[in-house]
């Protein structure tokens, strides 16, 4: 049988990683309507284009089943940006969702180009099946780079998702580059995760496989060190979980 998710326990462990975030002078906010994040991360200078699968001219997202985080500085500028969604893969697995090309575009057929592939050799990615929420477009500015974003961004996004969907995997992916630096956990990580290209986008990737189980993400929340939880702000909690669904799935 499955454990359930203790709620208080998750809003403590975000609580942790908003409050890690307010102390680097980072104000996060949540947000569910991708057409407002597509018109957020649209006029970053420095950012590339948004992927598809968090597009909603591509890859609809159903409310309730995506979020996005936008984080600002103290002259309301934006800092970090990163977004989630969830796939239904009771029927599939992750490998069979990426190399269909259904994991970016809705309806490949109407969208993707003839020169699209996806090519996915991760032997892990064939076992992601089920509930699978899936974190991407991180882009942290380049003078708050080098100071933890990525880890505290990866703690929300698993609180977070953990909360609202109680996923059976959780998966992102990223370059050789992270793996090198460390940069995420890389406790559960393959390469060929992802080798793509999306012609009509410009984009050539070959990414690493990050993932975790539900019960990771549960051993984390219940193992976390309790003491830091003193060092948030319960005002900063209430004040990111405002605009929640009021019902989490």
């Amino acid at each position: 049988m499955k454990r359930l998710v203790n709620p208080l326990q998750v809003l403590r462990f975000i609580q942790v990683y908003d409050a890690a975030a307010i102390r680097k002078g980072v104000r996060l906010s949540i947000g569910f309507d991708f057409h407002e994040y597509v018109s957020v991360t649209g006029i970053i200078p420095t950012k590339k284009r948004t992927y598809p699968v968090f597009r909603p001219d591509r890859s609809p997202i159903k409310s309730g089943e995506g979020y996005w985080f936008v984080g600002v500085d103290k002259d309301n500028e934006i800092v970090v940006v990163e977004a989630a969604r969830l796939y239904d893969l009771s029927n599939t697995n992750l490998a069979e969702h990426l190399e269909s090309l259904r994991f970016f575009y809705a309806d490949p057929s109407e969208h993707a180009h003839p020169d699209d592939r996806c090519i996915c050799r991760a032997p892990s990615a064939r076992q992601i099946t089920g509930k699978v929420a899936y974190h991407g477009d991180l882009w942290v500015r380049s003078d708050f780079r080098g100071q933890g974003m990525p880890e505290i961004m990866t703690g929300m996004t698993r609180g977070v998702s953990l909360a609202m969907w109680a996923p059976d995997f959780t998966c992102a992916f990223a370059g050789q580059w992270s793996v090198d630096k460390r940069v995420y956990d890389t406790s559960r990580c393959e390469p060929d995760g992802s080798i793509l290209r999306l012609a009509e986008e410009g984009i050539v990737d070959e990414d690493w496989l990050f993932w975790k189980t539900r019960e990771d993400l549960m051993t984390l929340v219940s193992g976390h060190d309790k003491s830091a939880v003193e060092l948030a702000s319960s005002l900063s909690l209430t004040r990111l979980l405002a605009g929640w669904p009021s019902r989490l799935a």
